[in-house]
């Protein structure tokens, strides 16, 4: 028969080892990222026809009117349906308090994509002889951009690595597989800038218009790495 003494050691051994199977490893967490540059080839433009008066169905004609204007005229440019969505429709009601009376806003948006920036010019001109009155924005992207983000995760990545084999060199220790990896979403988007490509406008007589810049697909990532 074990005596007390023999079996308080044995306890002790077990809850020891156990406590070193737990204990969590040595890591060093790093952040990564990943940038890619490249030059725009698609833009959406993104329009409003706004009317206001004291009828509103008269108001709604009158949008409907241009609406059926510019969607006749992007088909006659071959943009395609799929490239032509409309944002949202809008109805406000404004009181004057020196006339003492209401008045309504009417608004209609659509976003319009161009795949082929040569047509960036003519459609632009055509819309606005519509009779579209807003122009909300201009949004340059790139038609290879789930390709960009593949890159530009890959960069993280590597750019993580690097990071952690600098900190590990410098404590003289080395750097085991990734045990964890999270991506960080940038919700604002690909950014205009850098470098300025001027677009090729010799269709109006060389005037130059727009200048495209660089896009850039931006990616982070948290990675944990064992230290060892």
């Amino acid at each position: 028969m074990k005596t007390l003494q023999t079996l308080l050691i044995l306890a002790i051994t077990t809850t020891t080892a156990m406590a070193q199977n737990t204990l969590p490893p040595n890591t060093i967490d790093v952040t990564g990222e990943g940038i890619v540059r490249v030059v725009p080839d698609e833009v959406t433009i993104n329009i409003r026809v706004e009317n206001t008066g004291e009828n509103t169905k008269t108001l709604k004609e009158q949008n409907d009117a241009t609406i059926s204007e510019v969607l006749k005229f992007l088909k006659k440019m071959d943009i395609a349906e799929k490239d032509v969505r409309t944002e949202y429709m809008n109805l406000s009601k404004n009181y004057d308090h020196n006339s003492k009376t209401y008045t309504f806003a009417a608004n209609q948006s659509l976003s319009v994509k161009i795949r082929d920036l040569k047509k960036y010019e003519p459609v632009m001109k055509g819309l606005l002889d519509t009779g579209i009155n807003r122009i909300d924005g201009v949004n340059f992207s790139s038609s290879k951009e789930d390709a960009l983000k593949s890159e530009a995760r890959k960069k993280a990545v590597e750019n993580a690595q690097m990071k952690a084999k600098e900190y590990a060199s410098a404590l003289n220790q080395t750097v085991g597989k990734a045990v964890s990896i999270s991506e960080y979403n940038n919700s604002s988007g690909p950014q205009p800038m850098y470098k300025m490509a001027m677009m090729d406008s010799s269709s109006n007589g060389g005037d130059q218009t727009i200048a495209l810049g660089e896009i850039e697909i931006r990616t982070t990532v948290n990675v944990s790495f064992l230290l060892n």
